[in-house]
């Protein structure tokens, strides 16, 4: 990947920042040195490394779905103002 100031004003305009001449040189030399330690992981061999989507090997993380006893309408509106079996929230337009 080529760094360059136009790379560099991209990204700035993106993070909306507003950078000096000093700040975008600085930046692009930043930037090259961070892609270079990126790039030492180019050389390491993954062949034989099995794909993980997850760190830890996790199997039915949820819980079982269960029918619970809950509220009936009354009590679900009984602080309410309105009794329509609805909730009015604020217009939002």
């Amino acid at each position: 990947m080529i760094i360059d100031k136009d790379l560099i004003l991209r990204v700035a305009k993106n993070a909306r920042l507003n950078l000096s001449e000093k700040e975008i040189k600085r930046f692009e030399e930043d930037f090259r040195d961070v892609l270079d330690c990126f790039s030492v992981l180019d050389k390491v061999d993954v062949s034989d490394v099995d794909i993980t989507l997850h760190p830890l090997n996790l199997k039915n993380t949820v819980r079982k779905d269960e029918i619970k006893a809950s509220l009936t309408l009354d009590e679900v509106f009984k602080n309410s103002k309105r009794k329509d079996n609805f909730f009015v929230g604020p217009k939002s337009l």
